[in-house]
């Protein structure tokens, strides 16, 4: 008799279905990339399958798949490797438009797509590395301090 207390949770990447649910949302992702010529010029590759396959290892990794990601192109340091290309928030909101569209196209719970999609969200959010205006005047508003 099995002690079932101890079994540890199932892994998102486990609860969606493992690798056939992160293959089918990172090819319809670079289906609707593919087609969106501002956001597709971000992407240095003549052809998109190979920053598919990154995303998708990572994305396996992240939601507590194989570790694939890591154990052939290290950690994964995403602002870094992102900051050559100039991520405003149209290409931010351009990414999650995409990634949004992805994610509803698969089958899996509500409860499951709205933790991927907080994820998604907030990992866009944190890409966005080119400023549109002064953000301290964003921030305080022009004029002096009284």
């Amino acid at each position: 008799m099995t002690d079932s207390t101890n079994a540890p949770e199932p892994t998102l990447y486990e609860r969606v279905g493992g690798a056939p649910f992160f293959e089918s949302l990172t090819a319809e992702f670079y289906r609707g990339v593919a087609d969106d010529h501002a956001l597709r010029a971000l992407y240095p590759d003549d052809e998109l399958g190979p920053a598919e396959v990154r995303l998708r290892m990572f994305l396996e990794q992240y939601w507590g798949g194989p570790t694939t990601y890591s154990d052939e192109r290290g950690h994964p340091r995403l602002r870094m490797r992102h900051a050559p290309y100039a991520i405003d928030l149209d290409m931010r909101d351009r990414w999650l438009r995409h990634m949004e569209a992805a994610l509803l196209a698969q089958d899996i719970p509500r409860e499951l797509a709205e933790e991927m999609w907080r994820y998604f969200t907030m990992a866009a959010i944190s890409m966005v590395n080119v400023s549109e205006g002064d953000p301290v005047e964003e921030a305080f508003g022009q004029g002096g301090g009284g």
